[in-house]
């Protein structure tokens, strides 16, 4: 079981859905610098994969990517079994990859609820499904990445936000279900801002905030440790979000 004493996760194997760009690939970066080996899950983004693996590589760590549609079981079955078939354990899964799917509610489609329920809450079912037996032997975690949509409720986004509350759900019953072998938990970050995002994307967070700023990659890598690192939480959405949601 991890030791809040060492944080270090040398020898542990972590497995990062959406890990080939943006806060993905930050948290993956994170972990192997921690001393993890690293299995970079991507869809349409192969290039920026390897160019992840290359990164991890460089400082010493085993890096793979493996491609997927999870919206699909079948492929997110065989993600699985590329990562055991490399490292032939697991200790850390986070459910990161999602959509961003902006629509009005007269427009939403069964495409577009589809396309936002499969990605951002059906995948980190079957996911943590296929990485039970091998979390099992670990004691490993499981991180899902919800958001203050979840809580919010935005009517511009209306299945993005029923999916991520039901991301809040899904960590409760699965933090139940799979005790007390592994822990699940889960973040919901506010508005995360990156280099070279257009300055204007975060006005309207910082206007409602009362810490009067946006998160950073290193605010969500560090909840990402700080999970892993607390052996006595489970079942819980830790709000990283500046106050945003008071």
């Amino acid at each position: 079981m991890f030791n809040s004493n060492d944080p270090k996760l040398n020898r542990k194997v972590a497995l990062v859905t959406g890990a080939a760009k943006r806060l993905g690939r930050a948290m993956a970066l994170h972990l192997a610098h921690e001393g993890a080996d690293v299995v970079i899950h991507f869809h349409g983004s192969a290039a920026e994969a390897q160019e992840a693996v290359a990164q991890i590589t460089s400082i010493g760590r085993r890096a793979i990517s493996l491609p997927a549609d999870l919206s699909k079981k079948s492929d997110i079955d065989k993600l699985f079994a590329g990562a055991t078939k490399e490292f032939g354990r697991l200790d850390i899964l986070i459910n990161n990859a999602s959509n961003f799917l902006r629509v009005d509610f007269p427009s939403i489609t069964e495409e577009i609820w589809d396309a936002a329920l499969d990605v951002n809450l059906k995948a980190p079912f079957f996911c943590s499904q296929a990485a039970a037996p091998l979390l099992r032997k670990t004691n490993g975690v499981i991180i899902n990445l919800s958001d203050v949509a979840g809580f919010l409720g935005w009517t511009g986004y209306i299945p993005h936000s029923v999916s991520k509350a039901g991301v809040t759900m899904l960590t409760r019953v699965l933090a139940k279900a799979l005790a007390p072998e592994i822990r699940v938990n889960a973040i919901a970050p506010g508005t995360i801002t990156m280099p070279g995002d257009p300055p204007d994307l975060a006005a309207d967070f910082i206007k409602r905030a009362p810490l009067q700023r946006t998160g950073t990659t290193d605010d969500v890598t560090a909840a990402i440790s700080f999970l892993i690192n607390s052996p006595f939480i489970t079942g819980e959405v830790l709000l990283l979000d500046g106050g945003r949601t008071l």
